[in-house]
């Protein structure tokens, strides 16, 4: 049952126009028109203007199977009210013939894979209608790539329940995948009653936006019945919900960004056009099949005639690149527009599909994933091109301009938004922009090497990211070679934890107090003076004081940690006992988990009379466990008496400034004594194997004598 090639086109009052295949069928009665709607068709009775077909067929002449997103089949859920016609419209499907009778409910029919072009297999699923099965069906729904919901033409009030009972169940049942709606018995329609599908269908399909389809067939005429698992395959396939906004009646923003990448990569002489040469390029790369110089000459002047501006002395323009895609949505070739999408990498989702993103694996949770030099490189020269006037910051504008061709801008929300330094205005720095994409690499190493691909990167991805060594290993060699720390900050309210990460990024400070009640970060480079001067970059996690048991409830919560910090307000007897407590609990956690880091003590707000017992306290803590003396800080006065310079420095000497309790001291002395007992012993063995073996040969050899 082979699709022939001969469209059929249906034209929306939204401006979507369905093309889909039509199947030799019986005709109906005269007069009885087809019975589709597709995002509301209606029929129209006027050709499609010649340049346009012309259009279409050049750039999507060979698309097929490759389109369709890698599925390995679609499975379509049947429901509706029983006596609608479902099971017979399966049965006819499979059968290509009207079946006499049929059981209430067929089992699982399995329709080849070469029935239509997408060469995709599919399983039709039909479900029971009564209350006793409603938990199966349930199930089956749950399960559907596509659902076809049906009623019967004959019954008005069949159609009814579909609004008021079918379409919300499934909202109720929170079933995610595209319907279709498809009436059933046409030919058992009163022909004195003929009514335009538009009319019927318009109000549902504008309040159930997960209708994607509405037509109407016979079985028993074998009228439309390919057309309607054609449509449920296609919505699952080629959907139109990424592409198109129904609101806006355009493309979707996504969609246009994703184009806009497209376009970019084109473009590779970067003059903001394609030329015949690189225009062809696209279409063998996306179609398999070369435009004639005639052909692309055609092309624009289609695109000129519709959108003046996409076309100029150079070739295609961005807007005339918009049109055309606009064009094959509008005219129903989703496929086409799908097939130009996932050949450049693009999910349903209009993301890069994992296979595009070969993101190295962490071994352990206590290595992290850093930008490589070659990856800095490139975002280096990123910003020195989008710094178009030279002062060494970019624009708020500028930085959205960067991420137009990613899905949307990564930093517009927590934790990046506001985890960088930035000026009054909100200018961006080098500093603020790198220390931005180090803390994407750290949290989401797959994201970041995403957008770093959505801008331009076109080196090996698998050479933009570099995994760490392992904690553990860095404090046995007693070194590192780590470019970016990440420091938990702990303290509790009111302590001045939120201070240290705002003064990090240059922030003015400030006396309105806002509690912490979620974790947020700072990021900032930090430079180091030497025999060079070398820049790492400091992130500081500042940790709420309510959430802290939450996150040592994590076993690996402590892994990606290399120094914490245990701030305190150093006038206040409360802040100082709750630091000393956090304190003691963090480092029985890491004591328990293996995680150990560098310790600091920051005595905050020293502008302020100190509590005389947290002076003294806090020193003999530092002294029992092994630590630094605590850094006295005002960031009111703006003195962080080097506070930052002196965290890289300890997570520079991961095997310093390690705390140690007492219970983990005399564990460690235990260990050394049964260590040095055995060394004894085994030495002690050994003598008296030596001395038995000594006394043998004696032995022997006055034996031997004798």
């Amino acid at each position: 049952m082979q699709i022939p090639g001969h469209p059929s086109y249906y034209t929306p009052n939204n401006g979507i126009l369905l093309q889909y295949s039509q199947v030799p069928v019986q005709k109906l009665p005269a007069g009885a028109a087809p019975h589709c709607t597709a995002l509301h068709c209606v029929p129209i009775r006027t050709p499609l203007n010649f340049l346009v077909c012309f259009l279409l067929s050049c750039f999507a002449a060979m698309v097929g199977p490759s389109s369709a997103g890698g599925r390995r089949g679609v499975r379509i859920a049947v429901v509706g009210d029983g006596g609608a016609g479902k099971s017979t419209l399966i049965a006819a499907m499979a059968s290509e013939s009207f079946p006499e009778s049929v059981p209430p409910v067929l089992p699982p029919t399995h329709l080849p894979h070469n029935l239509y072009p997408d060469s995709v297999p599919l399983t039709l699923i039909d479900t029971p209608s009564s209350l006793a099965k409603q938990g199966t069906r349930n199930e089956e729904l749950k399960r559907a790539d596509a659902v076809v919901l049906t009623y019967a033409c004959d019954e008005p009030v069949s159609f009814e329940r579909v609004s008021t009972y079918w379409l919300p169940e499934l909202q109720k049942l929170e079933v995610k995948a595209p319907v279709i709606v498809v009436g059933c018995k046409l030919d058992l329609r009163d022909e004195n009653q003929l009514v335009s599908l538009e009319s019927l269908t318009t109000h549902i399909m504008q309040r159930f936006t997960e209708i994607v389809t509405c037509v109407e067939c016979s079985a028993a005429k074998l009228y439309q019945v390919p057309e309607v698992f054609y449509f449920a395959q296609k919505a699952v396939l080629h959907p139109v919900g990424p592409l198109f906004d129904y609101k806006r009646h355009a493309l979707t923003d996504r969609c246009v960004r994703a184009l806009r990448r497209i376009f970019v990569l084109c473009d590779h002489d970067m003059d903001g056009a394609l030329n015949d040469e690189e225009l062809n390029e696209f279409q063998v790369r996306c179609f398999n099949a070369p435009l004639q110089p005639s052909e692309i000459a055609k092309v624009k002047t289609i695109v000129e005639q519709k959108v003046p501006e996409g076309v100029n002395s150079i070739g295609l323009t961005f807007p005339g690149f918009i049109h055309i895609h606009n064009m094959f949505l509008k005219k129903g070739r989703t496929e086409t527009l799908w097939a130009v999408l996932r050949k450049f990498g693009y999910d349903n989702d209009l993301k890069l599909r994992d296979d595009f993103l070969p993101v190295l694996s962490k071994h352990a949770s206590e290595q992290s994933v850093e930008l490589t030099g070659e990856a800095v490189e490139f975002l280096n020269g990123i910003f020195r091109f989008l710094d178009t006037d030279k002062d060494r910051s970019l624009l708020p504008a500028e930085v959205d301009k960067l991420f137009d061709t990613a899905p949307e801008s990564p930093w517009n929300d927590a934790p990046y938004k506001d985890a960088a330094e930035k000026t009054d205005m909100g200018y961006i720095s080098l500093n603020g922009f790198l220390s931005q994409w180090a803390l994407m690499t750290l949290l989401d190493p797959t994201r970041s090497l995403a957008n770093l691909i959505y801008i331009g990167y076109n080196g090996n991805p698998a050479a933009a990211l570099h995994v760490t060594r392992r904690r553990s290993v860095d404090r046995k060699k007693q070194t590192t070679e780590r470019n970016v720390f990440q420091c938990y900050v702990f303290g509790s309210k009111h302590s001045g934890k939120s201070a240290l990460l705002y003064s990090l990024l240059g922030r003015p400070f400030s006396n309105n107090y806002t509690p912490t009640t979620v974790e947020q970060y700072a990021a900032n480079a930090i430079e180091l003076k030497g025999v060079r001067v070398t820049r790492k970059f400091l992130i500081l996690r500042e940790i709420p004081e309510d959430g802290l048991s939450e996150f040592l409830s994590n076993q690996d919560f402590l892994a990606a940690c290399d120094v914490a910090v245990f701030v305190y307000d150093s006038s206040d007897e409360y802040s100082w006992k709750k630091s000393r407590d956090l304190l003691e609990k963090v480092v029985r956690q890491g004591e328990l988990t293996g995680y150990r880091f560098p310790c600091l003590l920051i005595a905050a707000k020293d502008d302020l009379i100190p509590f005389p017992r947290a002076v003294l306290d806090s020193v003999k803590v530092t002294q029992e466990l092994g630590i630094e003396a605590p850094i006295h800080v005002s960031m009111k006065l703006g003195d962080s008496s080097n506070v930052y310079n002196k965290i890289v420095n300890a997570a520079e000497h991961p095997h310093l400034s390690i705390p140690e309790t007492e219970i983990a001291r005399k564990k460690k002395q235990h260990h050394q004594l049964l260590h040095h007992s055995l060394i004894f012993a085994l030495v002690g063995a050994a003598m008296a194997v030596a001395g038995l073996t000594a006394c043998r040969v004696r032995a022997v050899k006055k034996n031997s004598t004798a």
